[in-house]
């Protein structure tokens, strides 16, 4: 039986000489796992399907539990994320972690949209902020949310307070004196408020702080999946 997916490709592995193994994120049916026969070829038809970011509506004939691509209809290539070195490895760290966050089989529609959603910023302008943004968006849709209101331990609000901590375990803020997390600044605070939609404090929004928080947000991936954002440490390297 065939099915019809639109589906962004997360990774290619190559198999045999001149097959690959996809791993689609699709809004029907999740995360695929599919093979795509011939595509290392230089005139395979096919090629684009994997290629990087590729999001297209996918033919698979399903045998058994599975699936082959058998045809492929591009939507979007996001080429120009392959052309610019920081646009790149942000919008890789956006698919690993769409990759990690996700699973065969459920339901992740809000997470495949945010993806496109993310890929179609990062093309039409700066990278840091939709990255930023799609991250906390990703971790709150999957049970891994962070608290960015008041102190996690006394309630005291925080944008005015000069030293902060933030608690891994309950993916929260704290005053410096209440918790015993990391140490963690406004700026960071502030710039995780603002792509959350929340007030923020306008004079601690700064380049400084962006890195801060993407610093912050691997580390809380890590440590809540088990997961390296690789391309994630590459782009922070980068910028």
């Amino acid at each position: 039986m065939d099915i019809k997916v639109n589906a962004l490709m997360l990774r290619a592995v190559d198999y045999n000489e001149n097959d690959k193994i996809l791993t689609l994120l699709s809004a029907e049916h999740g995360k695929i796992t599919a093979g795509i026969k011939g595509v290392k070829k230089p005139n395979a038809k096919l090629k684009f399907a994997a290629q990087p970011f590729c999001f297209a509506e996918y033919i698979l004939a399903r045998r058994g539990d599975k699936y082959t691509v058998i045809n492929c209809s591009e939507c979007e290539s996001f080429y120009d994320l392959r052309t610019d070195i920081n646009k790149f490895y942000a919008a890789s760290a956006v698919i690993e972690a769409a990759c990690a966050l996700t699973y065969e089989g459920d339901e992740c529609a809000e997470i495949f949209s945010a993806c496109v959603r993310t890929l179609s910023e990062m093309c039409a302008g700066e990278e840091r902020l939709p990255l930023i943004e799609f991250l906390v968006f990703a971790l709150r849709k999957s049970g891994y949310g962070i608290a960015l209101d008041n102190c996690a331990e006394c309630g005291a609000e925080l944008i005015n307070k000069d030293k902060l901590r933030f608690d891994m375990d309950a993916g929260a803020f704290t005053c410096f004196d209440c918790g015993n997390g990391i140490g963690a600044s406004q700026v960071t605070y502030n710039v995780l408020r603002k792509l959350d939609g929340k007030p923020y404090a306008a004079d601690f929004i700064t380049e400084d702080g962006e890195k801060r928080a993407l610093r912050l947000l691997r580390e809380y991936f890590a440590y809540k999946t088990d997961s390296q954002l690789k391309s994630l440490s590459e782009y922070i390297r980068l910028i």
